[in-house]
Order: C-alpha cells, then sequence, then structure tokens
C-alpha cells in the first residue's frame, strides 16, 4: 500500500493535546477488560466451569490431552501469546510501513471486545469455548495495545513521556475502578436482580467487551495516522519475524532492555492474571472478597502511577523502575505466607501490588519509548507487547506447571519471584542515556 493519502497531524501544540485525550481513552476503554475479565472473573469462574467438566481425577481432555482443570485458565493465557507472537511483527510492520494505524487498531480492538462480549455465552461445561474466546481476546488486545503503544513516541515529546504515559494508565486504572463497583453491586445483589450468581458473572464478563468498544471510538476519532517514506510491502508469515528481530539486532542496547523488561513484565502480568485464582482456591476467599481487593488495587494503581511518574522526574526512569521491582519481589514473598481465610491480610497484599502496579508499567512504557528508532514505533511495540498485559506465555506456564506437578498453589505464586529478580539484574547492567543516542534520539535531561 502506499502513503499519497496517509495525513499529518497538526504540529501545533493544541493538535498534540487533543491527540494526547483521545489516546488516554484508549487505556479508559479496554483497561476494564484486564480488570473485571482477566484479573477477576474469567480466572476462577473458567477454572469451576472446566472442573466441572473434569473427570474423577480432575483432569479434562482438549484435543486429546491431559491437563490439570485448575491449570486450563493459565495455560489458555499462555497459548493466546503464541498466536499474539506470530501476529504482532506482522501487523507492526504494516503500521509501520503504510502509516495507517488506525484501521488497524480499530480491527483488533473490535475483535477483542467482540470476543470478551460472547463470554456471555460461557456456562455449564463449555470450558473449551472459554478457552477459545480467551485466546482470541487476549490476543487481540496484544495487537491493539501494541498499536495504541507506539503512539507514543509520536504524540508526546521526549520530556512529556514519562508524564503522558502515566495519566494513560491512571485513566485505566479509574476505569476499571468505576466498573468494578458496578460489578460488586451486580454481583452482590444477584438475587436483587433476579439473576443466579453464574449469570451475575457472566453480564460481568460480557459489559466489559461492551465498554472496551463503545468508549475505543474516542481514540478512533482523535488520533491521526502519520505519513511515512517506507512505503514497501510488508514481509509475508515468519519473514517479517525474523526481519523484525534481525534489525533489533543492530540497536544491541535496545534489546538488552526489552529482554529485561520481558522478564520482569512476564512476572508482573503473571501475578495479575493469576491473582484471584491464587485467592479464591489456595486461600479461599470469596468472589466478593476478590472484587474489592481488585477494587483496592484499582483505586490506588492510579495515585501509584501518577507518583511513580513525579518520583521519575527526581531520581530518572530506570532507577524508580529499579526500586519497583524491588517492592514486587518483597510482596509477591509474602503472599507465600498469606494465611487462608484471612482477607484482612489479602488486602494488605492488595495495597502493596497497587502502589506499585501502575508505576512500574507506565515508566518502562515511556522508558521504551526513548529506546525505539525513528520509524519504527509499531513494529518495535509489537516486540515489547509480547510480554505486556497479561499476555505473558513463560510466567503462565511456569505456574501451571507448578500447579501440575505439585498441586500447591502456592509454590505456583512463589515461583514467580524469580522474574523480578532476574529483571532486577536485566535492567541494572543496561546504560539507558547511551541506549538512547544509540537510537537516535535526544536524550532527557533525567533518564
Amino acid at each position: 500500500m502506499g502513503t499519497d493519502t496517509v495525513r499529518t497531524p497538526p504540529a501545533d501544540g493544541a493538535g498534540l493535546r487533543r491527540e494526547q485525550r483521545g489516546w488516554y481513552f484508549y487505556d479508559w476503554a479496554c483497561s476494564v477488560y484486564s480488570t473485571s475479565v482477566l484479573t477477576v472473573f474469567l480466572g476462577p469462574y473458567l477454572t469451576s466451569v472446566a472442573e466441572s467438566a473434569a473427570d474423577a481425577d480432575g483432569y479434562v481432555h482438549p484435543l486429546g490431552i491431559p491437563v490439570r482443570a485448575g491449570s486450563f485458565f493459565a495455560y489458555s493465557v499462555s497459548l493466546s501469546v503464541i498466536v499474539a507472537v506470530l501476529v504482532m511483527p506482522l501487523v507492526g510492520a504494516a503500521a509501520d510501513r503504510t502509516g495507517r494505524k488506525k484501521p488497524l487498531l480499530a480491527a483488533a480492538a473490535y475483535t477483542g471486545a467482540g470476543a470478551t462480549t460472547a463470554m456471555f455465552l460461557l456456562d455449564g461445561d463449555r470450558y473449551l469455548l472459554g478457552g477459545a474466546l480467551l485466546v482470541v481476546a487476549n490476543a487481540a488486545q496484544s495487537v491493539a495495545m501494541m498499536l495504541y503503544n507506539s503512539y507514543l513516541p509520536q504524540i508526546a515529546p521526549p520530556e512529556q513521556r514519562d508524564a503522558v504515559s502515566s495519566r494513560g494508565w491512571a485513566f485505566g486504572y479509574a476505569a476499571g475502578s468505576l466498573v468494578l463497583v458496578a460489578n460488586l453491586v451486580l454481583y452482590t445483589g444477584h438475587e436483587r436482580f433476579g439473576v443466579s450468581e453464574s449469570t451475575a458473572v457472566r453480564i460481568c464478563l460480557a459489559s466489559a467487551g461492551l465498554w472496551w468498544g463503545a468508549f475505543a471510538l474516542i481514540p478512533l476519532t482523535r488520533l491521526r495516522d502519520r505519513a511515512t517514506a517506507r512505503s514497501e510491502a510488508a514481509l509475508p508469515g515468519f519473514r517479517q519475524l525474523a526481519a523484525t528481530v534481525r534489525d533489533m539486532r543492530r540497536h544491541p542496547l535496545t534489546l538488552a532492555f526489552l529482554l529485561a523488561y520481558l522478564v520482569y513484565n512476564d512476572g508482573v502480568q503473571t501475578v495479575i492474571s493469576q491473582a484471584s485464582v491464587y485467592g479464591s482456591k489456595e486461600l479461599g476467599l470469596g468472589q466478593s472478597t476478590l472484587i474489592g481487593a481488585v477494587l483496592l488495587v484499582q483505586v490506588l494503581a492510579v495515585a501509584g502511577a501518577l507518583a511513580m511518574g513525579r518520583l521519575a522526574r527526581s531520581y530518572g526512569a530506570k532507577r524508580t523502575i529499579l526500586g519497583s521491582l524491588i517492592a514486587w519481589t518483597l510482596t509477591l514473598a509474602a503472599g507465600y505466607f498469606l494465611p487462608a481465610g484471612a482477607p484482612v491480610w489479602f488486602f494488605v497484599l492488595a495495597g502493596g501490588i497497587g502502589l506499585v502496579l501502575g508505576g512500574s508499567q507506565a515508566l518502562s512504557r515511556s522508558l521504551f519509548s526513548h529506546l525505539v528508532p525513528p520509524g519504527k514505533e509499531a513494529e518495535y511495540f509489537s516486540a515489547y507487547e509480547v510480554s505486556d498485559r497479561g499476555m505473558s506465555w513463560l510466567g503462565p506456564l511456569l505456574f501451571g506447571l507448578t500447579y501440575q506437578l505439585t498441586g500447591s498453589y502456592r509454590d505456583a505464586i512463589i515461583s514467580l519471584v524469580a522474574f523480578f529478580v532476574l529483571g532486577f539484574v536485566l535492567l541494572a547492567r543496561v546504560p539507558v542515556r547511551r541506549a538512547i543516542e544509540e537510537a537516535g534520539n535526544p536524550v532527557p535531561d533525567r533518564i
């Protein structure tokens, strides 16, 4: 496709601010999926559906493969990443070459929103339907977030990116909090509303898809496609994936940061996606308690994202992220020792997660944006997105395998500490100022 009809955005500050405000609203739209579906409802619910379909030994048999019912959700999340890994480099390269990100963003967003809305059909023992919808929704979410993130270097100058990225995360957590309150009202009062507990959960799942689709209209209206000089056709299949990897090898420091991010964010996203399963199955906590804990995470994550954005202005994004990884390690280690049936301590743990969750993600995104060579934003963010937003494959796979082998969710949760320790070591070794220079970008005063 050529680029002669692609619109170029206005260069004035008012035009960029309008785009930034529109950009924030995609986080507002899609974070409800991450919160209500992936973090709160789908893990315990799909696990229960799989358990109802399990044999006497507690196994289901998708495609004839014996899988412990308690591991099915984690394996489905892992499979969704494999699908995303195959698709994202192709979409990212096409977006960079054509400059037409918005149609691709719209297609990915509404595919994910449609699959999420269809989760209303997940009842009885339809665990295979649930797994298929989860794979489609998660893979679409990965592709959409890759395209969304790739706008950041284009709508914010280097000195504004930490703040703009943090505001985007804050918008997402605010939306997650708002919808979780509505979910809590419906779930706890389902009898007053004349619906069963199962139906209430399915309404919460489907409403996240409707919210996602409705509010995605705002960024799709305000964001603008950029003209690009790269008009050659996208390479087919694995050739494009190989070409992206070869190009990234020309920027080894950018690749080193991406490796560190992939490792520690794998741990972050696995904790997010599996925390409700841990609280429900290992600690014996009810769904209302889990919703309340996740709501606490959302509220504190808004403040945490903004506060860590301010810390980055004083201490630099890299140091602030390293501090958050120490906090993640201590919090996860404490989670291993949580007593069963003690919601107060689970709320304390949720508070600790909330304070570091938003900031560690927002600052990682803005720091990476400085390391991307100009003109290759979508292609590079496709690699970045591989381990983002609960789509990481290695963490859920390790969690699922650990539980399958030991039958203990405590062993599964403590195994994730390795991601934070190794991620800290890898990030500490990256000279970010030199990495920014070698990528061909201006170096901010504080990084």
